[in-house]
């Protein structure tokens, strides 16, 4: 102890007699030894390393020979030392300076001052360098926990700490841990460094380098360029750091196929690198395989060999034969030696490649699952498929680990983003079952990933919903209402005034307004999370056989998948991948039967001209009926055997045709087949937290469009913002009545939805109808959860086809007044929605009736969304289009569906192309007495349509409702229906 405090003491007399000017006292050799300590941080800095060794050994000399080989000034040179030794990548050299440093100051310092911390969280960095993550954490953890008392939690250090610790936790793909921890180590640095200080723009790096792994282009690409244009004006053009930056925006551009872009950005930092680290520096081999990836993927492979080569032989001779890096190396290798059939020079290299990452990152890291994905591939080129197999089922099972860990807590738009990285991977099976149809092991591998995938956003968004509706707090929930009233502010965005949507300013807004969307819907999935875990799908290697078990004994589930066709095996010359669809069959055996349906375009195309074709009512539409019939369904056949009830998955643009309606030469499927519509078979699954069914029946129909809508009251905080967007509102009618007027933009009565709300009544006597000027929005955003909603209104999906008269459409809403070609409200929701009271009445400003619809009386999908649907059984959306909206393959459709499904409800019945309004009030009537007798909620809508057809043959008329969801009778109506 006495020891300690003799240096302790020593080191305060020094740093006394150092910070005092002009002190004749100061040793001559200390102060050149403090010169060139200051200059070797400088130059450090500067990215000059080898300059600055140089001036650190020179300061290590002196003070030793001063001060003695146990004082903490010379732990500080030493400490400089091993960093810029880890710099030039000479690790050997690196850790035992920074060892010593290490003991040196826990020995006079302590082991709880920062300087100390300072030591951990260096040699931490040298062990992740090094890939050993396991000896870096605890060191990073200990470094972290001292900072924070020692300099208190907003200091620059703990900053540095948590970024250190965010990076060891990306790299072992743990990034759900990292991203909280590089954006507090991001606010803290922002608000203590300022927004140009380039210890900031590491962070911004950092955060960038873990969203371009997640696949979030979006998210990543704004950082790295902030970073980039930091350190290009802090540290110059010609800086490591900026190499580095360089190099990782390039990969971006690269993955977005700016192939140009990228290879000048390579070029650069690989001309940086080699300039001022030499030519066989680590972040050398970084930029050379990765300029080899740019040329491999346009085909280039005389260019991409030699890199790839070279690049190893760097990483192997700086970082040993077990690095994760080397790994990458050997991966880029083996890919093209692949490229060029050389399957036996590229074997050794992959098998080397999964050795190493499972050392080092564990058995679940995505970079484990890239190995045994590009193994399985050179395996198939092999022809060993049993061998492939077992690679192919742990790639996916770790690739659906990741999805269940990682993405907890991502929004919607970030999870959709997420989805799609992972998308190519999932293709690749379905590839495999279109290469191999009768394996059965493929094709329960391909049924695996169809159900654990498809519809997945919507699944997990849904479960969000339940969450916080059924469990969570009053702070959750008030985060969901805040949510709620954010969207309704985006669907009034969407009203903009003329020339408003091309504005930068009403683009920022818009954007702002989504960031805010996606940071409390991240904060609701976050706090949900736990108990979300709790309801976990099954296992990839169970979930075929319980989706199978929860099929009715008489039914079969179809699954139609629309994928990316690629080759199997890489081929030396790119080619352009194409779009097939491949449908799977499901019995409750398990048994399975698949079919290649082949190309999708002219299955698309066919698809699109029947749906057009009924909507408008065409005589010869019979043509277009057999074709798809012929494409799709006529396939399937030999598969179903006697099996007439179908539920149908359907993926691209066959979820917008109804397949009842389809002919094959006699008659329509309606008349052989019973069809219900689910987003993914494991719909099917019962689920864990089943909510208690409501009982009432609310009906809103034949909107009063006319009449006057009341003020709302606001609250102090919300009156600004609603002003706000009233006076927008103001202007844009003001602006717009003219060009509106020649439009004839009108919202016509719809006398047939009040016939349909009274016939619903007289069936059900409880319902309380809400008509005329009583059909508001706010009456449908508050009321309590019923038992049956019936939306009997104008609605729309936002395309600017004129309406054909007298239906439930509308030719114009907000911005389709606007150029055709002017850009469209980014996010589907905001597309489509529904129509109520007051959404032709006269704002304040304005005494024209030809307007579009005020904000409280256009209900977009986006703001059903946040409805509180959890035990209604059964939604009806009697309107126009309610069933349309943005396909995204594999995730459904993005329109009034997907939002009322995330509500809660258990079935939607909705419409796929404009209806007329005096024969859908029959078809409704029709179907709720036949929900009435006891059928199920599909069953019956085929029984009413079939029923309508004998007055109105046109499928027009009765096939453009489908229903979507359960199938099984209305529970509350069992009663009755036995009656």
């Amino acid at each position: 102890m006495q020891q300690v405090l003799r240096w302790t003491t020593v080191a305060v007399l020094c740093w006394a007699a150092g910070s005092v000017a002009g002190d004749e006292q100061v040793d001559a050799r200390l102060q050149q030894a403090r010169t060139a300590y200051a200059e070797a941080a400088k130059l450090r800095d500067a990215g000059r390393y080898a300059e600055a060794l140089a001036q650190g050994e020179q300061a290590l000399a002196l003070r030793e020979a001063v001060l003695g080989s146990t004082h903490p000034d010379v732990a500080s040179c030493q400490d400089l030392l091993g960093t810029l030794h880890e710099l030039r990548a000479d690790y050997a050299r690196a850790e035992p300076l920074l060892q010593r440093a290490r003991e040196l100051r826990e020995m006079t310092l302590g082991e709880n001052h920062p300087a100390f911390a300072a030591s951990l969280n260096n040699l931490g960095n040298l062990f992740t360098d090094q890939g050993l993550y396991g000896r870096a954490e605890p060191l990073y953890q200990r470094a972290l926990a001292i900072r924070e008392v020692a300099l208190g939690k907003n200091h620059p250090d703990v900053a540095d700490s948590l970024n250190s610790l965010a990076r060891l936790y990306a790299r072992q793909g743990l990034y759900g841990r990292a991203e909280p921890l590089y954006r507090r180590a991001l606010t803290l640095r922002k608000a203590v460094l300022g927004k140009d200080h380039p210890d900031l723009a590491r962070t911004l790096n950092n955060l960038a380098n873990l969203y371009r792994e997640q696949g979030q282009c979006g998210l990543a690409e704004p950082l790295y360029e902030r970073a980039l244009a930091i350190r290009e004006s802090a540290l110059g053009t010609h800086h490591p750091l900026v190499a580095t930056s360089l190099n990782n925006l390039a990969s971006l551009c690269r993955e977005m196929g700016q192939y140009g872009r990228a290879a000048l950005l390579y070029e650069r930092a690989l001309a940086i690198d080699e300039a001022v680290l030499g030519e066989k520096h680590p972040d050398v081999a970084r930029t050379l395989d990765n300029l080899a990836a740019l040329y491999a993927d346009q085909g280039l492979s005389a260019r991409t060999g030699p890199l790839c080569k070279r690049a190893l032989a760097i990483r192997e001779e700086t970082l040993g034969n077990n690095h994760p890096d080397v790994a990458y190396s050997l991966n880029s290798l083996a890919g093209f030696y692949m490229t060029q059939g050389k399957y036996g020079l590229a074997e050794p290299l992959y098998l080397r490649t999964l050795s190493i990452r499972e050392a080092a990152l564990g058995h679940n890291h995505p970079l484990v699952a890239e190995a045994l994905n590009n193994l399985g591939q050179l395996r198939l080129a092999q022809q060993r498929l049993a061998d492939a197999l077992p690679l192919f089922s742990r790639a996916f099972a770790i690739s659906e680990k990741r999805l269940r860990q990682e993405a907890l807590d991502f929004s919607e738009s970030r999870l959709d983003s997420f989805l799609k990285f992972l998308r190519a991977d999932e293709e690749r099976l379905y590839a495999l079952l279109r290469a191999h149809p009768d394996d059965v092991n493929v094709q329960r591998l391909a049924l695996s990933a169809v159900l654990l995938l498809k519809g997945r956003s919507i699944e997990e968004a849904a479960d969000t919903s339940h969450t916080v509706y059924r469990s969570l707090g009053a702070e959750d929930r008030e985060t969901f209402k805040r949510l709620r009233d954010l969207r309704t502010q985006l669907a009034s965005l969407a009203l903009p005034e003329v020339g408003a949507l091309n504005s930068a300013n009403h683009q920022q807004r818009l954007k702002d307004l989504a960031e805010q969307g996606d940071d409390l819907e991240a904060s609701l999935a976050r706090h949900s999370a736990p108990l979300r875990a709790l309801a976990a799908l099954p296992a990839p290697a169970d979930i075929v056989d319980r989706v199978a078990q929860a099929l009715p004994e008489d039914g079969a589930l179809v699954e139609f998948i629309a994928y990316v066709d690629r080759p199997l095996v890489p081929q030396p010359v790119v080619s352009k991948p194409h779009l097939r669809y491949l449908a799977l069959v499901l019995l409750p055996d398990s048994i399975i039967r698949t079919v290649d349906l082949g190309p999708a375009e002219p299955i698309d195309l066919a698809a699109s001209r029947l749906r057009d074709a009924m909507a408008n009512r065409e005589a010869a539409f019979h043509a277009h009926s057999k074709l798809l019939y012929q494409l799709v369904f006529q396939p399937l056949l030999p598969l179903l055997g006697n099996v007439h009830h179908l539920l149908l998955s359907p993926d691209g643009q066959l979820a917008l045709v109804p397949f009842s309606a389809l002919h094959d030469g006699y008659q329509f499927l309606v008349d052989d087949f019973d069809f219900t519509y689910v987003n993914s078979g494991k719909e099917l699954l019962p689920r864990s937290q089943r909510p208690v069914p409501a009982s009432s029946v609310v009906v809103l129909a034949d909107p009063d469009f006319s009449a006057p809508l009341q003020s709302p009251t606001s609250s102090a905080e919300e009156a600004p913002a609603r002003a706000e967007r009233t006076t927008s509102l103001a202007r844009f009618f003001s602006t717009r009545r003219e060009e509106l007027a020649r439009r004839d933009w009108s919202l016509i009565p719809l006398p047939g939805t009040r016939q349909e709300a009274e016939a619903i009544q007289r069936l059900l006597p409880q319902a309380q109808l809400f008509l005329g000027p009583s059909a508001t929005k706010e009456r449908l955003l508050q009321m309590p959860t019923p038992g049956i909603l019936h939306l009997a209104t104008h609605g729309f999906f936002l395309e600017d086809a004129p309406a054909p008269t007298n239906t439930r459409a509308v030719g114009s809403v907000g911005l389709l007044s606007e150029d055709p070609h002017a850009p469209r409200p980014p996010d589907p929701l905001l597309r489509s929605g529904l129509l109520f009271a007051g959404a032709n009445a006269p704002t304040p400003s304005t005494s024209s009736a030809s307007q579009p619809p005020p904000e409280r009386a256009l209900a977009t999908a986006l703001e059903l969304a946040g409805l509180n649907l959890w035990g209604t059984q059964l939604v009806v959306l009697s309107a126009c289009d309610t069933g349309r909206g943005d396909v995204k393959l594999g995730q459904g459709v993005y329109g009034l569906r997907r939002a009322l499904v995330v509500a809660g409800a258990e079935t939607v019945v909705m419409s796929l192309w404009k209806v007329s309004d005096d024969v859908t009030h029959q078809l409704m009537e029709a179907y709720y007495r036949k929900l009435l007798a006891g059928q199920g909620r599909a069953t019956a809508l085929r029984e009413a349509m079939r029923e309508l057809r004998r007055t109105q043959p046109h499928p027009h008329y009765w096939a453009p409702f489908i229903a979507m969801g359960k199938e099984t009778p209305l529970r509350m109506l069992e009663s009755k229906a036995q009656e």
